[in-house]
């Protein structure tokens, strides 16, 4: 009889090769089950191997985010929806962001490609949303709106991400999605003021600058 897997061993070596990653300690078959208690074969039993662990990696950040969205409470006001669920991306990846980092690794495949495109369906529906409710153009198409606000998060976050801007760097979204939004149709005032609710759980420290420090030679 075929031994029954236990999740709880699959969690335990993807968070250990989370850490790994957020560490930068290289990741072997070996090094992954070093201290854990379960043996190489584990890898095996609940990846099929290293390329299977990665796959899983990949997927998590993916099912994370999905389990965020599937938390946030729905304002009743469509843009301040659309720009929270940016918001909970970018909260996502900032927790997470070695994670965030397999997420958009093309070189290794996912488990459930589907799954991964369907965090994006989030972002449409609050789009249509907005469309609905006449706070965007008619001919607006409500997943170009979707694309190209999350085109303006992603980008944000990644700088911060990988250290190349500061967390202070976060309160730019706030024009930058108010311009997307307002050239979609809606208007600028009504806007402004529904982007900074949906982004304030981005809210930046005070007294940081803006930029990284870099050093000098």
């Amino acid at each position: 009889m075929a031994r029954q897997k236990d999740p709880a061993v699959r969690t335990l070596l993807l968070e250990r090769a989370a850490r790994m990653l957020r560490e930068r300690e290289p990741i072997t078959l070996r090094s992954l089950v070093d201290g854990t208690g379960v043996s190489t074969m584990a890898v095996y039993t609940y990846f099929g191997g290293m390329d299977g662990v990665w796959r899983a990696l990949r997927q998590e950040g993916f099912t994370l985010l999905a389990a965020r969205f599937e938390k946030l409470a729905v304002p009743e006001d469509p843009v301040e929806d659309l720009v929270a669920g940016v918001a909970a991306y970018a909260v996502n990846a900032l927790e997470h962001p070695d994670l965030y980092r397999v997420m958009f690794d093309a070189t290794v495949e996912l488990e459930d490609v589907e799954a991964a495109e369907a965090t994006l369906g989030y972002l449409v529906r609050a789009a249509r949303r907005c469309h609905d409710a006449g706070r965007i153009a008619e001919d607006t198409d409500p997943e170009r709106l979707a694309t190209e606000v999350w085109t303006v998060c992603h980008g944000i976050v990644s700088l911060v991400v990988s250290r190349v801007a500061s967390r202070r760097t976060l309160a730019s979204g706030i024009p930058l999605l108010t311009a997307v939004i307002v050239a979609a149709g809606d208007d600028p005032a009504v806007c402004r003021r529904s982007v900074e609710a949906g982004w304030a759980a981005l809210r930046p420290p005070q007294g940081r600058t803006a930029m990284a420090s870099t050093s000098t030679r």
